[in-house]
């Protein structure tokens, strides 16, 4: 995953922490490297990409999400024309009301600024315990089941975004159409492609060495000096849709 000696131990300590975002809770880097990333993501993730991709949320377009932050707000350019599925499961579920409460379960601002990462449905809940936070996906209240989204990462150029694998799985040296900016938003996942659900994270700084294996499907537009004094357990007031709902496509 990392291609270059520049970053040193210090990326992958932070690649790490992304890595098993999806899947622990702990707040330490050590602790982190030590989980194991079992307990949140699709036993076959390969046959359920293939068999749910034409009942996931399509974006076809743009749209723009207002986040409210201990009462300031973070404006979300949400981009359905580069990444279609990832940004229709985001609006999907701010249109659901489901990010409303949860929480920033996890800031690494150190050794370097590296994401601010929320969105678990489980933080709503005051019972749950701080360890478990990161574990988290959403369960479609039509079918019961944990929905979970195909890694999406469409090439620079490319006509169609590639699925399920990362640039380096695919054999891909361009750059994706949507890289790791300072304020860009992506999705979280597991060790396994398709196992993003609800977890999103946005980038602190330029992250480079997280291009090609994350899918970006968004940029914060206005507040990010909001997002730069999230701590963690400050929590999602509120998540609205102001523009560009009616480009979400639903169903078949």
């Amino acid at each position: 995953m990392i291609k270059t000696a520049k970053f040193g131990w210090i990326t992958l300590v932070l690649v790490t922490v992304l890595f098993l975002s999806s899947c622990t809770g702990t707040q330490t880097a050590d602790s982190e490297v030590a989980s194991s990333p079992t307990e949140s993501t699709p036993a076959d993730t390969t046959s359920q990409t293939e068999s749910t991709n034409t009942d996931l949320p399509i974006l076809e377009g743009r749209a723009t999400v207002e986040l409210s932050v201990n009462g300031s707000a973070v404006v979300i350019e949400v981009n359905g024309e580069q990444a279609p599925i990832t940004a229709g499961n985001f609006v999907d579920l701010v249109q659901r009301g489901v990010y409303d409460g949860t929480v920033f379960h996890r800031v690494v601002r150190q050794p370097e600024p590296f994401v601010v990462q929320g969105g678990d449905p489980l933080s709503k809940d005051p019972n749950i315990p701080t360890q478990q936070l990161g574990t988290g996906s959403f369960t479609d209240p039509e079918t019961g089941e944990a929905r979970y989204i195909p890694l999406e990462i469409k090439p620079a150029n490319a006509e169609q975004p590639v699925y399920s694998q990362t640039f380096e799985e695919a054999g891909i040296t361009d750059a994706p159409e949507l890289t790791h900016t300072r304020g860009a938003v992506a999705m979280a996942r597991s060790q396994f492609p398709d196992s993003a659900s609800a977890q999103f994270y946005i980038a602190l700084a330029d992250l480079p060495f997280l291009d090609g294996n994350y899918a970006v499907f968004g940029q914060v537009i206005e507040g990010m000096e909001v997002v730069d004094s999230i701590q963690q357990g400050d929590v999602i007031e509120s998540a609205e849709v102001t523009e560009g709902l009616d480009n979400l496509k639903t169903g078949n």
